[in-house]
């Protein structure tokens, strides 16, 4: 390995116009054809195996151009203060707004409330429900449009008017402000680190290739592998972290070859034959957790990990091929313009190595220290709840939260999650019978305000009841409610032949959380499993690779903690634009397992490899894990301090899974980087002491010799220096 990438950077070195001509044509090429390519379709949120969606396939089937997953939009209208929405000025103006949705584009139906019978008991609120042909981000703007427009003539005419539902849904924010900053972060940190502005540049300009790369080639290829929007998100945010922090080791480990007495050419070479093995390394355990998202079975998040998996793999090749090619322009420009006008460092310790000295010194404290503070950061996670955020999570500047608002003070929390009870009566005697003994049964259960009675299809062999609960869609009655209904469903079926079948938003929720949740114990064991072996490889230990995966359980449980007790405790939610606290996103947990274990292993590669090989090469292992935070320590801090702020940078959006995606990741990045690698770690090795790289000789036998040390390639190269510099990397 270390061989191979050795002539491939010195490839990439010489053949620099080259290679950088073939990345900008790539990256020509992609961007025109993402700008040619159709739009990507919505492939909605599909939950194959669930009783939800089963019953939506069901309701497509038996209800023809009902379009059960499509669109809708609840206009809510609430009087002035003082008077009734049934008054008939206000009753007007009601039914002109509705009047000019009907025959709007995609609209399929709108229906006055006063006909519906969709008026508050106490006559001050009203609301008409919008149904479209199109699902929820497929609209026309001319649609959308069209439902603002008509809510602001309802506003002018002196009624508070405000939308909810799947209508409307938020804009895209990719791009924004808030990456900017993080990037500006990232810049920040690499100038202090590298002491130079071409070392500092560089890695930000490769990792905007890389993504810029991965994104047009999603773009490009939406249409044709079904790729919609929002799987670019995870690409971007992945893609701009790990693009960095592999150009940086690489980067490093040439200024530190540099240092050394190596001319340019070789100590690219070098750098690519080393960092470069640890960088092709750590790539492979965060493709392996990405692709693993494939085994949950939600294809929205198999396909968000593959196209983020695929932005990764571009991330390693732009690090191993066009990294050396600019460091050919470059030369000795990356290093501090004292050490390039002849200028020398002295050789001593750096505050890695000193660090290390320290946790050498105290092994166990450290180590008891840090398990238990993240314990303790842990402990929140203990009352983790999972659901899908809904309106009801959005700030309420916005008008689906408003909206929400006004339907529960006027009809009751229950009103804004209503379940969807789907009774197939085919081949049943008596249809009408059996849907009434069902929608008896239903509200009479605990928890149900009312049913609507049955609306049966043109066939007559399907019929749709709606349950209101008296509690929020978010609330755990609600999941116990639902769960009750689908405990009556076998004795329906003896009493009268039906199939009964709930669904409905707040029902697919329960059901996604619930698939969720017994899918993360198999995603585990397949992805650990697998990144395991792989750095069973890497490192010739047994103990290591497990070290290495319970230090990341640590920080993803510590992480999680940290979501728990902003989002759904509200612990300085308001800090960070928090509006509403409630249930954690239901894809979290395995989303943060999949994304933290590939990078977490980055650190464990970067760092573990450099300590392996000064022990390979003859230290104790005390010293051997202090030559490597003397040389790792340094641009690993620097690496997680990027990763950090590129996360924290979402913590800006406005949407809410998108924020709790970055306080998450931004979260378990710095636990895991500061906490688990830079002290457990070391401490955990003082303590092993050489059975740290202990092996089995049956394994050793069997394990392939790849060479991530880069062993081969210690063969005295000619130097045109005799003094030795060190530049603190």
């Amino acid at each position: 390995m270390a061989t191979f990438l050795y002539r491939l950077g010195r490839w990439a070195f010489l053949r620099r116009r080259l290679v950088t001509l073939l990345w900008v044509a790539l990256l020509a090429t992609a961007g025109v054809l993402a700008a040619k390519a159709p739009a990507a379709p919505d492939d909605g949120f599909a939950m194959p195996g669930t009783e939800a969606q089963k019953a939506f396939d069901l309701m497509e089937e038996r209800f023809p151009g009902a379009k059960a997953d499509g669109a809708s939009a609840r206009l809510v209208f609430v009087a002035p203060s003082g008077q009734k929405i049934t008054a008939t000025a206000n009753q007007q103006a009601v039914e002109r707004t509705v009047a000019e949705l009907a025959h709007g584009e995609q609209v399929t139906g709108a229906v006055s409330p006063f006909q519906a019978g969709a008026v508050s008991e106490d006559g001050s609120t009203a609301y008409a429900t919008v149904g479209y042909d199109a699902k929820p981000g497929a609209l026309s703007t001319a649609a959308t449009d069209a439902l603002e427009q008509a809510a602001q003539h309802g506003r002018d005419a002196g009624l508070t008017v405000e939308i909810g539902g799947s209508a409307l849904l938020p804009k895209s924010e990719m791009g924004g402000s808030s990456e900017a900053i993080g990037m500006a972060l990232s810049a920040l940190v690499l100038l202090i680190t590298f002491g130079s502005l071409a070392a500092a540049g560089l890695p930000l300009l490769t990792a905007v290739v890389g993504v810029g790369l991965g994104i047009a080639a999603i773009t490009a290829l939406g249409s044709t592998l079904g790729l919609s929007s929002t799987t670019s998100t995870l690409a971007m945010m992945l893609g701009l972290a790990v693009g960095i922090d592999y150009a940086v080791f690489i980067v490093s480990r040439y200024r530190a070859e540099l240092a050394e007495g190596h001319e340019p050419r070789e100590a690219a070479a070098r750098a690519a034959g080393t960092a470069g093995s640890a960088v092709v390394f750590a790539g492979l355990t965060v493709v392996i957790a990405l692709a693993g998202l494939s085994v949950v079975g939600i294809p929205v998040l198999a396909k968000m990990g593959m196209a983020a998996a695929g932005t990764v793999v571009i991330a390693v090749l732009v690090a191993l091929t066009l990294v050396p090619a600019l460091l050919g322009f470059l030369g000795r420009r990356v290093l501090p313009r004292r050490i390039r006008n002849g200028g020398t460092v002295r050789q001593r310790a750096n505050g890695g190595a000193r660090w290390a000295r320290f946790v050498l010194r105290r092994p166990v404290a450290v180590l008891v220290g840090g398990v238990l503070g993240l314990g303790i950061l842990a402990a929140p996670a203990l009352d983790l709840r999972l659901g899908l955020p809904g309106d009801e999570s959005k700030p309420t500047s916005t008008t689906q939260r408003r909206a929400y608002d006004l339907l529960s003070d006027g009809f009751g929390p229950g009103f804004n999650g209503p379940l969807s009870v789907l009774v197939d009566v085919k081949g049943v005697a008596d249809p009408k019978a059996a849907a009434d003994r069902v929608a008896k049964t239903v509200s009479g259960l605990p928890g149900v305000v009312s049913v609507t009675p049955a609306m049966f299809n043109r066939t007559g062999d399907t019929a749709v009841l709606t349950a209101v609960p008296s509690t929020g869609p978010a609330a755990a009655e609600t999941k116990d409610l639902v769960h009750a209904i689908r405990g009556k469903a076998a004795d329906l079926k003896t009493a009268t032949g039906a199939t009964v079948l709930v669904s409905g938003a707040t029902a697919m929720n329960i059901d996604v959380s619930q698939k969720l949740t017994d899918a993360l114990v198999p995603y585990l064991v397949v992805v650990v499993g697998l990144a395991v072996v792989l750095l069973l490889v890497v490192f010739r230990s047994v103990l290591v690779p497990l070290k290495a995966a319970l230090g990341f359980l640590l920080s993803v449980a510590a992480a999680l903690g940290a979501v728990v007790a902003v989002f759904q405790w509200g612990w300085l939610a308001g800090l960070i634009g928090v509006d509403q606290t409630g249930p954690v996103m239901s894809m979290m947990p395995i989303f943060m397992v999949g994304v933290v274990f590939g990078l977490a292993m980055d650190y464990e590669v970067f760092l573990v490899t450099r300590i392996r090989e000064a022990y390979v090469h003859g230290e104790e292992p005390g010293e051997a894990v202090v030559t490597g935070f003397r040389h790792n320590a340094r641009v690993v801090t620097a690496a997680a301090f990027i990763m950090i702020s590129v996360f924290a940078g979402f913590i800006g959006m406005n949407e809410p899974m998108i924020k709790m995606m970055g306080l998450g990741l931004a979260a378990a990045v710095a636990f895991d980087a500061f906490v688990v690698r830079m002290a457990i770690v070391p401490a955990a090795l003082a303590l092993l002491g050489h059975r740290a790289w202990w092996l089995p000789r049956s394994l050793d036998r069997i394990l392939p010799d790849i060479d991530v040390e880069g062993a081969r390639l210690q063969t005295p190269a000619p130097r045109p220096e005799p003094v030795r510099h060190s530049v603190g990397v």
